[in-house]
């Protein structure tokens, strides 16, 4: 129970690849929870359902709680997607939707693509990775479980039990929220920090705020 209470304290837990005793995520949690075990976020992820997957300033673990005000985002990700995925056959999304729908989650071990060469760093070998990347930034899939650093991917509406998704807030709600949750965590905060990476607020009472806030 302290896993999930500790990551909406913190409001997101950044996961990261780095790894020299452990990975940052578990240095996070275990500096805070006595007794905290890998496990402990796992079942919070796959079994409570308590957490979730999303991008903040970086690919994070969020309180399901907070899942409306990432709504907004996944909708502006369909409409908007980066240049990250310029390459990616909506074709190949559908088919990767239609293959979960019917044979549950995946992974990208899962994916049998013919391995090409990589045109970035970060990007994987198996193409049909990128167009699974898109369905999960797209609100489509969510992260079900990991395996390590490996992410199994499933239906965002299976995954939670979900009959309607939630309704997304509003982008007031999403600012007040983005607010109260870099307060709650840092106490004194600037502006830059809590917009990243969109770096604008609604007017009114937000903006006030903020420039309250900035030291």
């Amino acid at each position: 129970a302290a896993t999930p209470a500790a990551v909406a304290h913190l409001g997101y837990v950044q996961i990261d690849t780095i790894n020299v005793i452990e990975r940052s995520h578990h240095h996070i949690l275990f500096t805070r929870i006595p007794g905290y075990r890998r496990e402990h976020l796992a079942a919070a992820q796959s079994v409570d359902k308590s957490l979730f997957e999303y991008w903040t300033h970086a690919l994070s673990y969020v309180p399901t709680a907070d899942l409306r005000f990432f709504l907004p985002a996944m909708l502006g990700h369909r409409t908007s997607p980066s240049r990250w995925f310029d390459g990616v056959d909506p074709r190949d999304v559908a088919r990767l939707l239609r293959q979960i729908r019917k044979d549950g989650a995946l992974s990208i071990r899962d994916l049998d693509d013919e391995p090409v060469e990589k045109d970035h760093p970060w990007a994987s070998r198996k193409p049909s990775k990128r167009a699974l990347e898109q369905a999960f930034y797209d609100g489509y899939l969510t992260i079900a479980a990991r395996d390590g650093m490996v992410k199994s991917y499933d239906l965002v509406e299976r995954h939670f039990g979900w009959e309607r998704r939630p309704r997304p807030a509003s982008e007031g709600q999403v600012a007040e929220y983005l607010l109260e949750r870099a307060i709650r965590a840092q106490g004194l905060i600037s502006a830059g920090s809590v917009m990243y990476p969109k770096l604008t607020l609604p007017e009114g009472k937000h903006q006030i705020v903020i420039r309250n806030a900035d030291f």
